[in-house]
């Protein structure tokens, strides 16, 4: 794409050639816009005559392409005679010049010889170039940065940062001007890179990127494209989005040193231009004027830099803030003897089940089937003797980052972000599974078929041994992204650590189930549970699943598929305890986040349903006064508490005793 092509000395060699931000209109020097404004050293003097022979015939040609088309035809042949004479005058300066130098003369005398021959072609080609540029330009600094907001009424307004923009490249010499410029379409390109990110991850995690802390998801990113779609497609995607990246950045650059070149032509038509702009915008400002309910005045990128600018800001200042918070803890100095007394003897489970929100048990799509499976299982587990009650709780994430949900629970703090999250996990603050550690009077152990590599926050939560994905003896397929499915996880929990008869201690365990993870396919289904075995039995029904490829852009599918997945999930957990549940067994089990907006729809809230399941109806008494629903579902106006409020109301029920620290 031509989007700097010269006509001074730099593409071909005419010793008087002048700059053309000093050259008048009316003078008879090439006026196509195309044209590069700058000029080169001069050439060898034996390539001078003959240039300017060629410059002589070129500028009969090489006028303003808006120019009429009378005559055109007449000089084809001079053009073509122009055009050779001024391919040779080049290649000769060109040779004497050597280097890049040379190849880039060249390179537009060989322009100069096209144009010359297709005026009409090179015309058309011009203005496309010149409409991109202006496109490119004014679509960055009018994008909204919600995939909502992408309707024409945003792209039909005036940026005030284009009209500051042309006033400083009007003002600028040549040299600083293509300077600026092209720094200015490199901030245009990140400006757009960042729009795009708080698109997606608004779709996805319900807020902005953040330009201090989610670079490290974007490798996470890259990890679930990989687990869902394949090895393959992660990396041509992370390549992909690197090359356009490079290649957007670099097409802003030229397409703003483009303008600038432009108005430098005829600097007085751009100082009009410029300043009707000016008046307009500000008139347009005063009066409120609208088009189909956007304001015509635009400053959409300098709201978006300040933005960004007052998030940097508030994450740093968070971190000391947040600092004080990790320090005070209500419990944090309690004697074991007085952590959870009413609970002693009780094998205690915490079990999250990913993406399982208020959604699923709401939402009209959705709702029905899930609805029916948790009436179902609450009917069953009553057979078997368990009862249960129901909440919601917020949690501090939307759409994914599950360990930010996990670690509000247990550790009573608002964990909102990846930095509140390490500072969590690098404190002495106590987590309501340490608590149970802590008394002395519980084995503790964690189920996380999601843990894939090294998991040191098993530290903070108090867990004496953590079982990950490569520790419970699954020889079955994975299931896109979750490495196995809930039932099995469950199985192998009964087989290495809650079925055991040689325990002394009974057994606090934290559980997460992931089959509900997206992008929900393909999704398990039930096995007689004598036959689960290594999980080879699973892979039939992973092959007959639902492509991952085939539901993770599809809104109608995701949402069907995502009901199926908290359905079995829901089942393989409740199944497991009509079949292992003891007099003993106490469950708490919760969602750890809504799912993506696609699924959950936009705005949708964050809150996520909690159930407390037990035998012993003592247990359920202690939280009569938290006055939840009866029952696996919660009623739509059960009570809804922060997920942080959670550790401290639960050890405050248990008879825990406050002694607070910081």
């Amino acid at each position: 794409m031509p989007v700097s092509t010269s006509t001074s000395a730099s593409s071909s060699p005419l010793p008087d050639s002048t700059d053309p931000e000093e050259t008048p209109a009316s003078t008879t020097a090439p006026a196509d816009p195309a044209q590069d404004t700058e000029t080169v050293a001069e050439p060898a003097e034996t390539a001078a005559e003959p240039a300017e022979t060629a410059a002589g015939a070129v500028e009969t040609v090489d006028a303003d392409p808006a120019q009429t088309e009378g005559g055109a035809a007449k000089a084809g042949e001079a053009a073509g005679e122009a055009g050779d004479a001024a391919g040779e005058a080049a290649g000769e300066a060109a040779g004497t010049t050597g280097g890049a130098g040379g190849a880039g003369g060249a390179a537009k005398a060989r322009w100069w010889h096209w144009r010359s021959r297709h005026p009409r072609a090179a015309r058309v080609v011009w203005w496309t170039v010149t409409v991109l540029a202006f496109g490119l330009v004014l679509g960055a600094l009018l994008l909204p940065n919600r995939i909502s907001g992408l309707q024409v009424n945003r792209f039909t307004r005036l940026p005030v940062e284009a009209i500051i923009g042309a006033a400083l490249l009007l003002a600028l010499p040549r040299r600083p001007r293509t300077v600026v410029a092209a720094l200015g379409g490199v901030l245009l390109g990140a400006l757009t890179v960042l729009n795009v990110l708080d698109m997606e991850f608004t779709e996805y995690l319900g807020r902005d990127f953040d330009l201090v802390l989610d670079w490290g998801l974007l490798d996470d990113a890259q990890s679930y494209v990989a687990d869902s779609m394949g090895r393959a497609t992660a990396v041509g995607a992370a390549v992909g989005l690197v090359l356009l990246v490079v290649l957007l950045s670099a097409l802003m650059a030229l397409a703003t040193v483009r303008i600038g070149n432009l108005m430098a032509r005829d600097t007085r038509r751009a100082t009009r231009a410029t300043l009707i702009a000016a008046t307009a915008w500000v008139t347009c400002s005063v009066v409120g004027l609208q088009i189909t309910g956007m304001p015509v005045a635009s400053h959409r990128s300098t709201d978006t830099l300040v933005k960004k600018a007052r998030q940097v800001r508030q994450t740093i200042k968070d971190e000391a803030t947040f600092g004080k918070e990790v320090r005070h803890d209500t419990f944090g100095a309690t004697p074991a003897e007085q952590l959870v007394p009413d609970l002693r003897g009780k094998d205690m489970i915490f079990t999250f089940i990913e993406s399982y929100g208020r959604s699923a048990i709401e939402d009209p799509v959705m709702a029905p089937g899930v609805d029916k499976t948790l009436g179902t299982s609450t009917q069953a587990l009553a057979k078997a003797g368990f009862h249960a009650k129901s909440g919601w709780l917020t949690s501090a994430t939307y759409g994914g980052s599950s360990w930010l949900g996990h670690s509000s629970t247990l550790s009573g703090l608002w964990v909102d972000n990846q930095q509140r999250y390490r500072s969590v996990m690098a404190s002495d603050h106590l987590s309501l599974t340490k608590a149970f550690k802590k008394t002395g009077a519980w084995d503790t152990v964690g189920v996380m078929p999601g843990i894939q590599k090294g998991w040191p926050e098993a530290k903070y939560y108090g867990l004496d041994k953590v079982y990950n994905a490569f520790e419970m003896g699954y020889q079955g397929p994975k299931f896109s992204w979750s490495t196995m499915p809930d039932q099995y996880a469950l199985e192998a929990f009964q087989r290495l650590e809650h079925g055991r008869t040689d325990r002394d201690k009974p057994l606090m365990s934290e559980i997460i189930l992931t089959s509900s993870h997206q992008p929900w396919a393909p999704i398990p289904k039930m096995v007689d549970w004598d036959s689960l075995g290594d999980g080879s039995v699973f892979e039939g029904i992973e092959k007959d699943g639902r492509k991952a490829s085939d539901v993770i852009a599809d809104g109608a599918a995701s949402k069907e598929e995502y009901g199926k997945s908290i359905q079995y999930s829901v089942t393989a957990l409740t199944e497991w305890l009509e079949r292992y549940g003891t007099d003993d067994t106490v469950l708490v089990v919760l969602g750890d986040h809504q799912p993506i907006a696609r699924v959950s729809g936009d705005n949708a809230s964050r809150d996520v349903p909690i159930s407390l399941v037990a035998k012993d109806p003592k247990v359920l008494d202690k939280i009569a006064g938290w006055n939840w629903t009866d029952g696996l579902k919660p009623a739509h106006n059960a009570p809804v508490w922060k997920m942080s409020a959670f550790r401290d109301k639960f050890l405050t029920a248990y008879g825990s005793t406050p002694h607070p620290t910081g």
